[in-house]
């Protein structure tokens, strides 16, 4: 079987991680994966931040653990050491769709080298707001973006997940 497509097939969601930092000659593979998604009509109005400060990290994590309504302590990315936030041109009609192909792609490309990852919701609401604009306008960033998605990152803490089962009848053919 051809190493792409085991990849797809093997990829699974990871929700424990260790603490250890991913080296950066690995983010940047990683990165430059997202970096080559497929975009609508090529615009490329994708943006990725890498987030590998523990306390940025940390202070995304709370704020994003209080949007999604959890008990104080709950960690959503798992104790993921990276967080690689994908954003999209606000303007742009296929900022959804493109961001999700860079997601896709990010996280394919932590499992072929041999890392775990999860997509993590809420970057859209938390980018609606005036602190995380002020973090775009601290990156230079000065278009309005919109959050697609984080790609917690890191190393698989135990097993990864089981493949779960396909549901049937998902295909359809017309020939």
């Amino acid at each position: 079987m051809d190493k792409t497509i085991k990849d797809m097939l093997e990829r699974r969601s990871i929700r424990k991680f260790k603490p250890d930092m991913v080296p950066r000659e690995l983010l940047d593979q990683i990165i430059e994966a997202g970096l080559y998604a497929a975009s609508a009509k090529g615009q490329q109005a994708t943006r990725i931040i890498a987030v590998t400060n523990r306390e940025l990290r940390d202070k995304i994590a709370e704020d994003n653990r209080k949007i999604g309504g959890w008990e104080a302590g709950f960690d959503p990315f798992y104790g993921a050491p990276v967080i690689l936030i994908v954003l999209a041109e606000k303007d742009w009609p296929n900022r959804v769709y493109d961001g999700s192909l860079v997601m896709g792609n990010l996280m394919l490309a932590a499992h072929a080298l041999g890392l775990g990852s999860c997509w993590i919701h809420r970057a859209k609401e938390e980018f609606e707001t005036a602190e995380y604009q002020a973090l775009l306008a601290k990156l230079g960033l000065a278009d309005e973006f919109e959050g697609i998605g984080h790609c917690a990152l890191g190393y698989v803490d135990g097993e990864a997940p089981a493949v779960a089962p396909r549901k049937a009848n998902r295909v359809f053919f017309v020939e």
